[in-house]
């Protein structure tokens, strides 16, 4: 099996992503290889290493490109999704290396620039509004299965620590979650029924909208997963092996227009407050 030419097969997906774009364009300009070479002035090897993924292209052989092929519309997207191909995909193991409490920290910054927060989440509570007992729990799962270093209590702090931001009233929060994810026991029935708990305090704050999407209801788009919105210009997706950050514009606005939809979906105020509540006193009940 041939072996990708970048670090890891997520960086190789994320450049061949970017080379299939720009052969896209090529074809779509009715253009060949050779004649986008000569109208570039570049030697005919280079189209091909571009449009292979064997090379990665710089910010102007993007500008370049899409002049040859007069596809100067497409610069911006291409553009964004090259700067950010290097970051885009982050192996949890290399970004976990430090600890998980490092890994908190470090996107504080992001997070006090960013003014208006949108997360959609299908599987756990947002971290956000997570409680520390939560926290311990989860990140302590976390660790078993990337097998990071272990520091949970110091990162469970961190997490707490670092979602104060939600009570300082410079940025507002709209939190959207699947009911599933209020049936999901984290940690122990009594570490679930505190961040239920937790849940119906936070709803209360101004800044904070808490919607959720009862089970069972019709809908056209699926399940998607966990996303955060920073502003328009940001969204990071969480996956098992990777952190994907989306910064292409139009990417962004389809998260947007999803975020639409699922907040379409979603109940809020006393409907959420019911279902949230349900899930409680379920914690109760036997198995």
């Amino acid at each position: 099996m041939q072996q990708p030419p970048y670090p890891s097969a997520a960086l190789d997906e994320a450049r061949r992503s970017i080379a299939e774009q720009l052969r896209d364009i090529r074809r779509d300009a009715g253009l060949t290889g050779r004649e986008v070479a000569e109208r570039a002035g570049w030697q005919p090897s280079k189209v091909s290493r571009l449009q292979s993924a064997t090379t990665p292209p710089s910010d102007d052989d993007i500008r370049v490109w899409c002049t040859a092929c007069g596809a100067e519309d497409k610069i911006p997207d291409l553009l964004a999704a090259n700067r950010s191909a290097d970051s885009m995909y982050m192996e949890w193991r290399r970004v976990q290396r430090t600890g998980l409490r490092h890994l908190q920290e470090s996107r504080i910054p992001l997070y006090e620039q960013t003014r208006t927060f949108r997360v959609y989440s299908s599987t756990v509570v947002p971290g956000f509004v997570q409680t520390y007992e939560y926290a311990a729990a989860l990140l302590g799962n976390i660790a078993r299965v990337h097998g990071t270093p272990e520091d949970v209590d110091e990162a469970a702090a961190a997490r707490v620590d670092r979602s104060r931001i939600i009570r300082d009233g410079r940025h507002r929060f709209v939190f959207l979650v699947e009911e599933s994810v209020l049936r999901h026991v984290v940690g122990d029935p009594a570490v679930m029924a505190g961040q239920l708990g937790y849940l119906l305090s936070v709803m209360a704050l101004p800044t904070v909208s808490m919607g959720v999407i009862p089970s069972g209801r019709k809908r056209g788009m699926w399940t998607l997963e966990t996303f955060t919105m920073f502003d328009e210009g940001r969204a990071s997706i969480e996956l098992l092996t990777a952190a994907v950050t989306v910064t292409a514009p139009s990417e962004i606005a389809m998260y947007a227009r999803a975020f639409e939809e699922m907040t379409a979906l979603a109940v809020f105020g006393a409907r959420a407050r019911s279902l949230i509540s349900a899930a409680i006193e379920s914690l109760g009940e036997p198995a």
